[in-house]
């Protein structure tokens, strides 16, 4: 097992756990931690990366050309190793290929590759999709990052917020308790473009922006740092937490769970993408700290 590698500069400091790609702290140039405290009682994750699929699927499958294929919530990307393949100081890139056991999962060749960069006060987070092969490519793709609720800045929880960059007049897309995408909505609980982040908020699960209009978030209390979560190539959001839980979930999103009742191939599935045979598909959020 590859031990989790760091990066930095003189704003930021992240690191980076090989299994999974997955990031597991970010840190300002004083060592607050921005990301998650992951305790296992809540959720002990820190930033998963959701591929092929996002959310669960109905039945726990997917049917590609009329065969179906077992696969788990949010895909098998977060739980397997990516190889290293680009390294430096400001900067790392991991990459993960198809093998028996994706293949099992859903039947495509593929390279994902997941690069960070760090550039004075911002993380980019960008998804390389890649396909190899002489047909086209299927998937969907997520981030899921936890950041610190409240943010290690001295403000209140209560305090907290997300704005966004856009008003979002849609209404929200409802989960059900078995986590697909319900045909009922709710309407949207925003404060003109603010959501006043509460525990209550999230007692049926995230809220879904399914279309988003925005391209970026800003997250933290009214004073102090504040984050700036940019998701320039993804047309859903997720925001999501345990009540209760010392973290809120950000999570751009390129496709959402199986909606009631779908059960056609996974290419009409909402949200899924195609790459064209030897080409890819580039998908990027940003984190950037914000000065109080």
């Amino acid at each position: 097992m590859t031990d989790p590698i760091r990066i930095a500069n003189d704003r930021l400091s992240a690191v980076i756990d090989p299994f999974g790609a997955e990031l597991v702290s970010l840190r300002d140039a004083a060592g607050a931690e921005l990301m998650t405290d992951a305790d296992p009682a809540f959720w002990p994750k820190h930033a998963p990366i959701l591929f092929p699929v996002i959310g669960v699927t109905a039945g726990g499958t997917i049917r590609v050309d009329g065969i179906d294929y077992p696969i788990t919530k949010h895909g098998f990307a977060r739980d397997l190793p990516f190889e290293v393949i680009d390294r430096g100081n400001g900067h790392v890139v991991f990459a993960l290929v198809d093998s028996e056991r994706t293949r099992a999962a859903w039947p495509f060749a593929f390279r994902l590759e997941i690069g960070f960069r760090l550039d004075a006060a911002t993380l980019t987070i960008e998804a390389r999709v890649l396909n190899p092969a002489a047909v086209p490519l299927y998937a969907q793709f997520g981030f899921h990052p936890a950041f610190a609720w409240p943010l290690p800045f001295g403000q209140a929880r209560g305090d907290h917020r997300i704005v966004f960059d856009h008003d979002e007049p849609g209404r929200l897309r409802a989960i059900t308790p078995d986590g697909l995408i319900s045909e009922a909505t709710n309407d949207g609980p925003l404060d003109g473009r603010t959501l006043h982040l509460a525990d209550t908020l999230f007692e049926h699960d995230a809220l879904v922006w399914d279309p988003v209009a925005s391209d970026a978030v800003i997250y933290g209390a009214a004073t102090g740092p504040r984050l700036r979560v940019g998701f320039p190539d993804t047309p859903a959001l997720g925001i999501w937490t345990k009540p209760g839980a010392a973290f809120v979930c950000i999570e751009p999103w390129h496709g959402i769970a199986d909606p009631v009742g779908f059960a056609g191939e996974f290419r009409d599935k909402p949200g899924v993408f195609a790459v064209a045979p030897h080409a890819d598909k580039r998908i990027a959020m940003t984190i950037t700290l914000l000065d109080g």
